[in-house]
């Protein structure tokens, strides 16, 4: 049997097939860094079932989370399949799904306004969170917000072969041109670096850290992702109808945005305790 070796070369052309397959950026940057990083575990050593095993079981060993190591198999599995190496490919970590979330991960509404409160200084960086979590956007499609979408209200969002509209609330609309107004963007990308390129991910995830201490919200909760899945909580909380919440933040799957609307711990417990079934 003809051994396989990973090289640059193939990530570099595994690159090129997720272009071709339209997979969103923030995936293929994703894609990449695992397949990289498994690169950096097997160096010059064939690709063996064996191989991908041990780098599983690495992952373990250095305290990554089981939904992790799962993501990071999961582009890997992608790689073997573009390689035609399918016999190479491993199993996910099993593991039973929680009927609620952990506590320590996710933003409440009482943090968020402490967050914006904390960035009063910052009105761009405000203005961003508002955006994202008045919307529920994914933090890559702010890109999409230009003056002109926002004076018509909705924002057309493409994104993994699908376009979606975006219906703006008038008070996010209002502050949205009052912003661009005073900065003096009179067309295209509303959030935008001095530079005049786009704001990226990283850009605002750094911000958004530096707001932590005075605000009083633990570091591990602050991310634009989380900001976004208060959306979807708020969202269901009071519409408590899980179809239109997907449309709204482009799920293909109902199951994707059940993860996103779990409640915590507390307010589990809250709920089982609501019962009365224990007198």
């Amino acid at each position: 049997m003809e051994e396989k070796f990973l090289t640059t070369r193939s990530i570099d052309a595994f690159g090129k097939h997720l272009i071709r397959e339209e997979k969103s950026e923030a995936t293929i940057d994703k894609y990449l860094r695992d397949a990289r990083a498994f690169l950096g575990f097997v160096g010059k050593e064939p690709v063996t079932k064996g191989q991908m095993m041990a780098y599983k079981q690495l992952l373990v060993k250095h305290g990554y989370a089981i939904g992790s190591i799962n993501s990071i198999l999961a582009s890997l599995n992608s790689l073997l399949d573009f390689l035609d190496w399918s016999d190479c490919k491993v199993k996910n970590i099993r593991t039973q799904k929680s009927a609620y979330c952990a506590e320590e991960k996710e933003l409440t509404k009482a943090e968020y306004l402490r967050l914006l409160k904390a960035a009063k200084e910052h009105p761009q960086l405000r203005l961003v969170m508002e955006t994202i979590c008045g919307t529920g956007i994914r933090v890559s499609e702010l890109k999409y917000f230009t003056v002109e979408a926002v004076q018509c209200g909705e924002i057309t969002v493409s994104c993994k072969s699908k376009v979606r509209t975006i219906l703006i609330p008038g008070k996010l609309k209002k502050l949205l041109l009052e912003y661009a107004k005073k900065n003096h963007i009179q067309s295209g990308a509303i959030f935008i670096t001095r530079n005049g390129k786009p704001l990226n991910r990283s850009n605002i995830w750094s911000q958004m850290k530096k707001l932590c201490k005075l605000a009083k919200v633990a570091s591990s909760k602050v991310f634009p992702h989380n900001l976004r899945k208060l959306f979807a909580r708020t969202f269901y909380g009071v519409e408590k109808d899980i179809a239109k919440l997907a449309d709204i933040l482009g799920h293909s799957s109902i199951n994707t945005t059940r993860i996103y609307i779990m409640s915590t711990g507390s307010e589990h417990r809250r709920k089982i305790e609501r019962l009365g079934l224990v007198v």
